[in-house]
C-alpha cells in the first residue's frame, strides 16, 4: 500500500502534535509549575533564619542610639553654618567676620578690597560662599588672622591665599585671602539648561 502525498503529511503533522502534546504533559506535570507549590525548606535552615532575624532586631536598638547620636553632631556643625536669607547676606556676614579679625590685629590691618565670588555647590545639601580681600601686613599677622579664622564660631575656611612682596622696608606682605563658608543649599541659583 502506497501513501499519498496528503497522507504523509497528515501524518507529519500528527506526529509533531503528538510529540508537542507529550512535551506539555511533561511540563504541566513538574512540580515547579504548579503555583500552589510550597517552597521545600529544612528545618534548620528555617532556624538559621530565624536567629539571623532575632540578631537584627536585637542591633536596632543600638542603630537607633548611633543615628540620634550623628543627629546630634549633625545639628550642632549645622549651627556654625552662615544663617542669612540670600547669598550676598551670607557673604556680607563672611567680610564682616575677616573685617572684625583684621581691626582685631595689632595694630590693626587694613581690608583695602573685598570680592564675592559666585556661590557653589557643596555636596548634594550645602552651598559653599566665597569672599576675597586683599591685605597689606607682616607675616605674624597673617598668621595671627589664619589662626583666628579657624577660632571663629561661624564654619568659615581658607580656599585660595596668595602671598607676594608689598614693602620690604617695613617687612609687609600683599595677600590676596580668599575664604569660603558653608551655607544651605536653597542659596545656591540653580542652573536651568539651555532651551533651543
Amino acid at each position: 500500500m502506497t501513501l499519498s502525498q496528503r497522507d504523509r503529511r497528515a501524518l507529519l503533522i500528527f506526529g509533531f502534535a503528538l510529540a508537542g502534546m507529550l512535551v506539555y504533559v511533561v511540563i504541566a506535570d513538574s512540580p515547579s509549575a504548579g503555583v500552589a507549590a510550597a517552597p521545600r525548606t529544612s528545618i534548620g535552615a528555617a532556624e538559621k533564619r530565624l536567629e539571623r532575624g532575632r540578631q537584627i532586631a536585637a542591633q536596632a536598638p543600638a542603630r537607633e542610639e548611633v543615628y540620634k547620636q550623628v543627629s546630634a553632631q549633625l545639628a550642632l556643625r549645622e549651627k556654625r553654618m552662615l544663617a542669612a536669607d540670600t547669598a550676598a547676606q551670607a557673604q556680607a556676614q563672611l567680610l564682616g567676620i575677616l573685617r572684625r579679625i583684621a581691626r582685631g590685629q595689632n595694630p590693626p590691618v587694613e581690608i583695602r578690597a573685598g570680592e564675592f565670588g559666585p556661590v557653589r555647590p557643596l555636596g548634594e545639601d550645602y552651598g559653599e560662599v566665597p569672599v576675597s580681600v586683599t591685605v597689606e601686613c607682616g607675616i605674624e599677622q597673617l598668621l595671627n588672622m589664619l589662626s583666628e579664622l579657624t577660632a571663629q564660631p561661624e564654619l568659615a575656611a581658607v580656599t585660595e591665599l596668595r602671598i607676594y612682596s608689598a614693602n620690604a622696608k617695613q617687612k609687609t606682605a600683599g595677600v590676596r585671602l580668599t575664604v569660603s563658608s558653608a551655607v544651605p543649599r536653597r542659596l545656591v541659583a540653580e542652573k536651568k539648561g539651555a532651551s533651543l
